[in-house]
């Protein structure tokens, strides 16, 4: 079934057209408020701000493009994103909090999110008032009375909070993950402002014509390696041993493990960029204190201005934090526990010791090739902007922008049709 099959199929059933239309009527509303924007903005020098800052260009694209013109839903789905990575980062160092997530199932698991909802309001209004002061500083709003930053803080960390609603209420009742939807439906909000651009820049200058096809030529290829390494899986044979219980025999079958190849996603992009990003910034503050303090932060702010070197580091902290989070999230000892449990081993492997040996040697060597895929992909925007000029459609050659919009596309429609087999299976 192709993809315009599956979307008429889609739409004759009626249960599935209304979760769609609800999506549809939930993008809507994001799409209201993220263009309602707070008082007292410099648009022209709020652009500036936010073409010269790649880590704010990036919690752009988190908050769903609700960021770049300061709506009252600003900071979007970043506070939740950001409480929920904090909490799993911190599942290392809290041994309840990581039993509560690994091992007490999905009572485990719906206590971890509410922590992650709780957690997430005081982060917005961290993130909120640290934004809004800086912006201040910089001349993009005006200086803030004591009121007014308070009525602000409120109105953001409420959008933030009404957004996660939104997002869980896509989960419950739509189809797919509701976040990641709602950061998608920024995503691609600019699709129209870009085809506009586009076709300015071909009337202003027809000979760029070339550039363009090849632009697009590029952008085929980086989308078809991405969904191509994001699909990939290395697949471990696994058997069950047989077993009998009362008059019924079970087990004796015989399976796969799917390792993925890029189990991180996108969260070493966004390390590595946040750490990049935070010395510059903390470097412009004191260029011009003069003397060492002045000449260290100049030296810095050239080191970072310097494309080779930014490229060089920044690909070798993806590198390296796709090794640390997927060390935090994956848990060969724990996956072989449960396989020896259940009495599932791995083919010419002992259970136990031995089983997460075997799954940490396989698990290093297929990450090295995701690791190496994702710094690729972060570097492609710079590597394809320089090679044809093309300023628009970024989000098609790479990066975090990309990397989301593949993966959301995929898992959607591998829910419908895991809805479509649901209901051919209910009229037998």
């Amino acid at each position: 079934m192709n993809f315009f099959q599956l979307i008429t199929t889609i739409f004759k059933i009626p249960d599935l057209r209304k979760k769609i239309l609800f999506i549809l009527g939930i993008f809507l509303v994001f799409r209201v408020m993220a263009n309602i924007p707070i008082p007292g903005i410099d648009t022209e020098r709020l652009k500036q701000f936010f073409e010269g800052n790649q880590l704010f260009g990036l919690l752009n694209i988190f908050t769903g493009g609700a960021l770049d013109n300061l709506s009252i839903v600003m900071l979007g789905l970043g506070p939740y994103i950001t409480a929920t990575i904090v909490l799993q980062l911190l599942t290392m160092i809290f041994p309840t909090l990581e039993r509560m997530y690994k091992e007490e199932g999905e009572a485990g698991r719906a206590k971890f999110n509410q922590y992650g909802r709780m957690l997430t309001v005081p982060f917005a209004l961290i993130q909120g008032y640290g934004f809004l002061t800086l912006l201040s500083r910089q001349g993009v709003i005006d200086q803030l009375s004591p009121a007014f930053l308070g009525l602000s803080l409120v109105i953001i960390t409420a959008g933030s909070v009404f957004l996660m609603w939104l997002g869980e209420l896509i989960t419950e009742k739509g189809i797919g993950n509701g976040v990641s939807l709602l950061i998608f439906a920024g995503i691609v909000a600019g699709f129209p402002l870009s085809v506009g651009q586009l076709f300015a820049q071909f009337q202003a200058d027809p000979s760029t014509l070339p550039q363009l096809l090849l632009f697009f030529g590029m952008a085929l290829a980086i989308i078809a390696g991405v969904v191509f390494v994001t699909e990939a899986r290395r697949n471990i044979p696994v058997s069950y041993t047989k077993r009998v219980r009362g008059n019924r025999m079970y087990g004796g079958v015989s399976s796969y493990l799917p390792l993925s190849i890029n189990p991180a996603g996108v969260i070493p992009i966004i390390f590595a960029l946040s750490l990049l990003t935070f010395p510059g910034m903390i470097a412009s503050f004191f260029q011009g204190a003069g003397g060492i303090t002045g000449d260290i932060a100049i030296g810095v702010q050239n080191f970072f201005n310097n494309q080779w070197a930014y490229g060089a580091l920044y690909f070798l902290l993806i590198v390296m934090f796709t090794y640390f989070y997927t060390a935090v999230t994956f848990d060969p000892k724990a996956i072989s526990t449960n396989l020896q449990k259940s009495g599932g081993f791995v083919l010419g492997v002992r259970p136990g010791p031995s089983t997460a040996q075997y799954l940490s040697y396989i698990l290093n060597r297929v990450l090295l090739m995701g690791a190496l895929f994702l710094g690729i992909i972060a570097l492609m925007p710079s590597i394809v902007q320089g090679v044809t000029h093309v300023t628009v459609f970024q989000f098609l050659v790479g990066g975090t922008s990309l990397l989301i919009v593949v993966s959301v596309v995929l898992e959607t429609m591998r829910q419908l049709r895991s809805q479509l087999q649901m209901r051919e299976y209910e009229t037998f």
